[in-house]
């Protein structure tokens, strides 16, 4: 039974685009999936409805997670930075080449973090980080070129993310990042680790747009779903909003309504509700 403190969304039979982050949402802490997740997408398809894994992650990487249902799915990647659908990628916003060495520059010369730098074919990191963060590293980026220097890095880059090991991105992106680059970009945290930089049209609400414009479905009938900061656009752009429980308390002012958490597979129980409003009994219920 899914569990909503603060509204009952009985309209679900109008979805058509559900979105969901992944980290902290879909996935749970061990990073595994819900079982019967691509049964589930699948069901959807049949409905009119299409799943969208929404994600910071690059788009080779939710590529490869989703590939059994690639022609029933879509996924908006990079924060909302390039978007496919049915295995066609649709849309692609890059940073130009010296705007993102200017991002580079400033974040060696801070010194907290470490850039890794998200290109379209892959991401780029300094050698000097491999032995001790690879492992780490590649649960996000499933293509990762390790680089001597980044001053001859020409690669069509669509976001800029740096790492910060000891956990405190937030901080340093409420001290640093945030004055000094929000002006001309979308910056934003996800997570206590990661601070990620897009142009400044781009955000998980933006890209969810794109998306609903691309299926003709309209943004009042797109579901929503996520735990932190890069979610609030999409949550708010969306007809239904969902928060999961396990999200930090000042994310109840951006949602309208509260899914189970990451853990209890909150994103699925929400799935099997919608599947139920367009009168489909799942097999694995």
């Amino acid at each position: 039974m899914i569990t909503l403190p603060t509204l009952h969304d009985d309209d679900l039979s109008r979805v058509k685009v559900i979105a969901s982050d992944m980290d902290c949402t879909l996935l749970a802490d061990d990073g595994s999936m819900p079982p019967h997740m691509f049964e589930r997408i699948a069901a959807l398809d049949e409905v009119g409805v299409i799943f969208c894994a929404a994600s910071g992650r690059p788009s080779y990487t939710l590529h490869d997670m989703f590939e059994p249902v690639l022609d029933h799915a879509a996924y908006l990647s990079d924060n909302g930075a390039a978007i496919a659908c049915r295995g066609e990628l649709i849309f692609k916003d890059l940073i130009d080449v010296p705007t993102y060495h200017e991002l580079i520059d400033f974040s060696l010369a801070d010194g907290r973090g470490f850039p890794t730098v998200c290109g379209i074919e892959a991401c780029y990191v300094e050698r000097k980080y491999r032995d001790q963060w690879d492992t780490t590293l590649h649960k996000f980026y499933k293509r990762i070129e390790y680089v001597d220097s980044f001053d001859t890095l020409t690669a069509e880059v669509n976001k800029y993310t740096v790492f910060f090991p000891n956990n405190d991105g937030e901080d340093i992106y409420a001290e640093t990042y945030r004055d000094r680059w929000g002006a001309d970009f979308t910056v934003t945290n996800a997570g206590k680790q990661w601070i990620d930089i897009m142009n400044k049209h781009v955000d998980k609400g933006q890209g969810l747009a794109h998306l609903c414009e691309y299926l003709g479905v309209s943004m009042d009938d797109a579901l929503a779903l996520g735990d932190t900061y890069n979610d609030i656009p999409m949550l708010k752009a969306a007809g239904h909003g969902y928060i999961v429980a396990n999200s930090e308390d000042h994310m109840q002012a951006h949602a309208n309504f509260q899914a189970p958490s990451n853990n209890e597979r909150g994103v699925a129980q929400v799935i099997d509700a919608v599947l139920a409003a367009h009168g489909v009994t799942p097999s694995w219920a």
